[in-house]
């Protein structure tokens, strides 16, 4: 079958440790079901793996990707969740650590993968194929971010730092859509516009001074850490989702204490979140912003538009 691998880790280049061509179907497994892929969306999880970060040399050739929708072989439209294992997980052993696809098992950049049947969750038929493969990472994690780790309600002011990438997409329109006051920062005046038009009532240059808010989502890391602490109200809430710019230098301790901060950390989502993402999608007519739609075999292109920046919103491909 056609899938898109990690070959080899390159750590400067990682474009360059990417092959994409004929890899072995998924082997059978005990309490495992295989996915006719119809499309997978690309996560910046896909661009470290590549450079070795969480994918270690004796584990490659790996087939990437966390994020699908598909069919089984008995017609079931399903979505993939994307995390195996943990406390939550069925169809591998009990103590088998948390892991995303892709990280210990082949993931969804294939025609076909095969995960645990725990796994697999209803495709909404009011979502397209390309629509709800979007979901499983960075809008599974949004969500979570907001309303479970950050408890946002209707009407606060939240601060999502980055626009432009899949996660501050999505919590720019979940947010929107869920009442609450959103702004975005982001370096670039076209991706600040476009963050406008999907519901941001402000979109500042990173940094910028704006009114305190109740709800911090930081994913960027150095670059942005000291901004965020700086913004939230004494009292209220950081939610750390990645470090895309690294660990910050100074963690100032000191303010998060004497403000009294709260600083949670989130990773993905359970089952039953990616359940409830959804049924909001929906409910509420809530749709995935949606960069490029490309062929299985352009991956290589597809994964150069995150590797550069050049996306807006998710890039997804299909088979």
């Amino acid at each position: 079958m056609l899938a898109a691998t990690a070959v080899r880790p390159s750590p400067d280049d990682p474009l360059a440790g990417l092959g994409v061509g004929d890899h072995p179907e998924p082997a059978p497994r005990p309490g495992w079901t295989t996915v006719t892929v119809r499309a997978a969306s690309l996560n910046h999880h896909d661009v470290f793996s590549l450079r070795g970060v969480g994918l270690p040399a004796e584990r490659m050739p790996m087939v990437l990707g966390t994020d699908a929708a598909g069919v089984t072989d008995d017609g079931r439209e399903v979505v993939v969740h994307a995390v195996v294992g943990g406390p939550d997980g069925r169809g591998v052993d009990a103590d088998e650590p948390r892991s995303l696809l892709s990280e210990r098992y082949d993931g969804t950049l294939a025609e076909r993968v095969a995960v645990p049947a725990w796994n697999l969750v209803d495709k909404p038929a009011g979502l397209s194929f390309v629509e709800a493969a979007c979901l499983p990472t960075a809008w599974l994690t949004a969500y979570r971010a907001l309303f479970v780790a950050g408890g946002a309600r209707p009407g606060q002011r939240v601060l999502v730092q980055g626009a432009g990438g899949g996660f501050a997409t999505a919590a720019t329109v979940l947010g929107a859509a869920a009442g609450l006051e959103v702004t975005v920062t982001g370096r670039d005046p076209d991706r600040r516009e476009r963050a406008r038009a999907l519901g941001a009532a402000a979109a500042v240059e990173p940094g910028a001074r704006v009114p305190r808010v109740d709800l911090v989502l930081e994913s960027v890391g150095r670059a942005t850490w000291r901004h965020s602490l700086r913004t939230v109200r004494p009292g209220g809430t950081v939610v750390v989702v990645g470090l895309t710019t690294g660990e910050p230098e100074a963690p100032e301790l000191t303010r998060v204490f004497f403000q009294e901060i709260r600083v949670v950390g989130s990773t993905m989502g359970t089952r039953a979140d990616l359940e409830d993402l959804l049924r909001l999608c929906v409910r509420a007519g809530v749709r995935p912003v949606v960069d490029a739609v490309l062929p299985l075999a352009q991956a290589r292109e597809g994964l150069a538009r995150l590797v550069e920046g050049r996306q807006f919103g998710k890039v997804v491909l299909e088979p």
